[in-house]
């Protein structure tokens, strides 16, 4: 199966230079491996080098770019080539007939009460339970589950394994007991989100845990009951939100993250890899809280000097108190 330049032009845009457009196009791949008949982009100046040397039919670039890209053989220019080049890989997938075909699989179950819109694909062995709504266009892959009441908007896809609508943690403590407390709200989840592999959301315990549209959710991500996602926000692999948090749109949140309950978030807030987020966060940036890795013996070291700060600081105020007051630290 192969493409025409003209035609990748035709349906995304930029302009076509030093190839022409019946050029065909077998695979899209990376600069350094990159074959003739390849299409590959250029994103990050850093790799320039990489171009040069590449064997690459066509390479998509930026107009700061395009000199250097010609110099070597054709390209695409365009304002942004990495927008562009995920845009080449869906035009390249629907040509190959990747797009998953509407229908519910004969071993996919779903209730009676439950609406699937025509035009969604559910997959093998999956659960869709009493009084869920499923939206179009949206693909459901193998094994997931979306509980009872819950809502997908259009155009989403739910990687293996998803769970949406299972209870949330919550139990109250009885004389060393705990006592369930029954979760009675769903997961609404937008239009065009995606969510990994393995990732779980909790149904709300009275009002709904919510995705908005356009999030998108990386694999094993725990999201608890009654979190509240803004639209646009993006997650990387095994984070986790506690109950009840709120986070505003457009935000970013690196792998293995976690945030405690009952925070906001603001909008464009963007959380480092590893950062344990334990406070509300109201201005947008980036906040990074990762206590740098080390050789064993050195960090153990340093994890004790970190204990001993909080007297060191307590020395450190009485010290400016008595020089403040003109005594000196030897007439003390």
């Amino acid at each position: 199966m192969s493409l025409r330049l003209g035609q990748i032009v035709d349906a995304l845009g930029g302009s076509l230079e030093g190839a022409s457009a019946d050029t065909q196009i077998r695979r899209i791949a990376p600069l350094e491996t990159a074959a003739a008949g390849d299409l590959s982009f250029l994103n990050n100046p850093r790799y320039q080098s990489q171009l040069a040397a590449s064997q690459a039919a066509c390479v998509i670039v930026a107009p700061a770019m395009r000199a250097a890209a010609l110099a070597r053989g054709g390209c695409i220019v365009t304002d942004d080539p990495y927008v562009y080049f995920a845009r080449a890989t869906q035009l390249w997938a629907r040509a190959q007939g990747h797009t998953p075909a509407a229908g519910i699989h004969p071993s996919a179950v779903v209730d009676a009460q439950a609406q699937v819109h025509p035009t969604a694909s559910i997959g093998a062995l999956c659960v869709v339970e009493r009084g869920a709504v499923i939206g179009a266009h949206t693909v459901l892959k193998s094994r997931v589950t979306v509980g009872e009441r819950c809502t997908v908007g259009a155009r989403c896809i739910l990687h293996p394994g998803v769970v949406l609508g299972a209870d949330g943690f919550g139990f109250a403590h009885e004389r060393g007991e705990w006592i369930k407390i029954e979760q009675l709200g769903a997961v609404r989840i937008g239009d065009d989100v995606e969510i990994g592999a393995n990732t779980c959301i909790d149904r709300g315990a009275l009002e709904d845990t919510v995705i908005e549209d356009g999030v998108k959710l990386d694999n094993l991500i725990q999201i608890a009951h009654n979190v509240h996602i803004g639209r646009h926000t993006a997650m990387a692999g095994c984070a986790a939100v506690a109950g009840s948090t709120h986070i505003g749109a457009h935000c970013t949140i690196a792998g293995a993250a976690r945030i405690v309950g009952h925070l906001q978030l603001a909008d464009n807030v963007h959380i480092s890899t590893s950062t344990v987020v334990t406070h509300s966060i109201a201005k947008p940036g980036q906040y990074t809280g990762v206590f740098p890795m080390d050789d064993n013996a050195s960090w153990e070291k340093n994890a004790a000097t970190l204990r001993q700060l909080y007297r060191l600081r307590e020395r450190v105020k009485a010290l400016e108190q008595r020089l403040q007051d003109g005594s000196s630290p030897q007439q003390q």
